[in-house]
């Protein structure tokens, strides 16, 4: 495969992470940064040529192969998706699960319009961890699925936070139940509810005079990210979020429990460990960044997922490579 030129949209955390993941990969190249804040970028990456959003004639002129959207889910990537896959093909990490259906329909529709492939919702979870689900089912049907995240941050929770009225700042971790954990592991096939599975832990720096009382309440009972759970919310300096909190780590489990056609029993888990989220996030992007140009190739426009790509297309590598390393 031909180099591929990218431009990131968006550069916060996954932005930078998907700028490392292009300069270590050989067959990807930056063409350009897309920002709200230029000026900022600008300062961050003084090598990379950058773009004011509404500077539409200038970043259309990029020739691009392919857009990856770095927003968060909460409230950039609904309006930056059906937006720039008007231009581009696109590569998003939309991690909304309960929309991701509504999500996927809406670009799917708007990139057939414009004749361009839209990978959405990918990531480690959404993304790996839903292939390895899907899998788990597969192979063996009837099996009881279970995931578990953490400990560490999430991007999306955390974006979902700093949204709220007050914030400055937040950081949310994420926690496996370890009780419930071990009894998977045991065999014991528990029913296990949301709120059995997981706590979460937000650490939140407040804007001077903001309302703490409701602005953890408000973290609490949001929909989608934390109403589901058990939730507590510590209010640090911004200090204390610098020095204890600027790392991403992150990581998981998916699990699957069962029994095959014989009868015999089976335990199926997939684990991830990664020291930083938003880096792994970038280099998956990236990888799908280069599955969306070979679909564009072959001309399948509409929106796709993991679920729905040849894993020879996330490679840099011949699938001759592939069958002699890998198989």
């Amino acid at each position: 495969m031909a180099r591929f030129k990218v431009v990131i949209v968006g550069y916060g955390n996954v932005g930078r992470g998907v700028m490392h993941a292009i300069a270590s990969a050989p067959d990807a190249e930056l063409a350009g940064i897309i920002s709200r804040d230029p000026a900022r970028v600008k300062r961050e990456a003084p090598d990379a040529p950058v773009f004011s959003v509404g500077d539409e004639e200038a970043w259309k002129k990029l020739g691009a192969d392919v857009a990856i959207l770095c927003g968060g889910s909460a409230k950039d990537l609904p309006e930056q998706g059906p937006f720039f896959s008007r231009f581009f093909n696109t590569v998003d990490s939309f991690d909304t699960h309960h929309d991701i259906p509504d999500y996927f329909a809406i670009m799917d529709r708007t990139a057939r319009e414009a004749g361009k492939v839209a990978i959405i919702s990918t990531g480690w979870d959404p993304g790996v961890f839903s292939l390895e689900r899907v899998l788990a089912d597969a192979f063996v049907p009837g099996a009881s699925h279970y995931t578990f995240w953490g400990k560490g941050v999430s991007q999306g929770h955390s974006d979902a936070a700093r949204q709220v009225k007050g914030v400055k700042d937040a950081r949310q971790y994420t926690i496996p139940v370890q009780s419930a954990l071990e009894k998977v592991r045991a065999g014991e096939n528990p029913s296990l509810t949301t709120r059995e599975k997981h706590t979460r832990l937000c650490y939140v720096v407040a804007e001077p005079g903001a309302d703490q009382a409701a602005i953890e309440r408000e973290i609490k009972e949001m929909p989608n990210y934390y109403a589901d759970y058990d939730t507590s919310v510590a209010f640090i300096s911004e200090e204390e979020m610098k020095k204890g909190h600027s790392a991403y780590p992150h990581g998981g489990f998916v699990m699957a429990t069962g029994k095959t056609g014989d009868g015999s029993s089976t335990l199926t888990e997939y684990r991830c460990q990664w020291g930083s989220n938003p880096a792994a996030t970038g280099s998956i992007l990236l990888a799908h960044a280069r599955a969306a140009v070979r679909l564009s190739q072959e001309d399948r426009p509409g929106a796709l997922t993991i679920l729905d790509i040849p894993a020879a297309y996330f490679s840099s590598r011949t699938a001759e490579e592939l069958r002699e390393k890998y198989m």
